[in-house]
C-alpha cells in the first residue's frame, strides 16, 4: 500500500468512526457519555471541541443522514510534514473535516454514505466499482428491506 493509500484509509477510518458516534440501532450517543467521549478522542489521540455535535450531525446530513444545520468551521492549517504539505488540525472537529477535505479532494468523498434504513442510519464506505452500494450491509439491511418490499407487493398481489 502506498503512502497515499494509507493515509487515505486512516481518513476513512476517522470520519466514519465520527459519523458513527451514533447508533440509531442500539440508541445510543457517544457524545452524550462523557466517559465514553474521552475514551474516543484518547484512542484517536485528538482534543474535544464545543461544535462536534453540530459537525457530526452536519457531516450526517451531507452524506445522506436527516437534515441538519450547516456545520461550523473549523480551524485547520497547512505544514510541511516530511517535505509533503499537510492538512493539520488541533481538534477532534478540524482532524475530522481536515480528513474528509482529503477524501474530497481525492474523488473519494461520495462513497461515504448513511444506511437508508430507518433503524440503522450506519454510515458506510462505498467501496463497490461503479459507487452504487445502497445499503451498509446487504445481508442485514438489504435483506430487511428486499424483504419488506416482497411482503408489500404480495399483500398487493393477494388483494387484486
Amino acid at each position: 500500500m502506498s503512502t497515499a493509500e494509507v493515509s487515505a484509509a486512516h481518513d476513512v477510518e476517522l470520519v466514519l468512526d465520527f459519523l458513527n458516534t451514533v447508533d440509531v440501532e442500539q440508541r445510543t450517543d457517544v457524545l452524550d457519555d462523557l466517559a465514553r467521549w474521552r475514551i474516543w478522542l484518547t484512542e484517536r489521540d485528538l482534543v474535544d471541541d464545543p461544535s462536534v455535535r453540530a459537525t457530526r450531525d452536519g457531516l450526517r446530513a451531507v452524506v445522506g443522514g436527516p437534515h441538519a444545520p450547516a456545520f461550523p468551521a473549523a480551524t485547520v492549517r497547512i505544514e510541511l510534514v516530511t517535505a509533503t504539505p499537510t492538512l493539520v488540525a488541533d481538534t477532534v472537529t478540524g482532524a475530522v473535516l481536515a480528513a474528509a477535505t482529503r477524501l474530497s479532494v481525492l474523488g473519494e468523498w461520495d462513497r461515504l454514505k448513511i444506511c437508508p434504513a430507518d433503524d440503522c442510519r450506519w454510515a458506510f464506505f462505498d467501496r463497490s466499482r461503479n459507487r452504487s452500494r445502497t445499503w451498509c450491509s446487504m445481508r442485514v439491511c438489504g435483506n430487511r428491506e428486499k424483504a419488506r418490499a416482497w411482503r408489500e407487493r404480495s399483500k398487493l398481489g393477494q388483494a387484486q
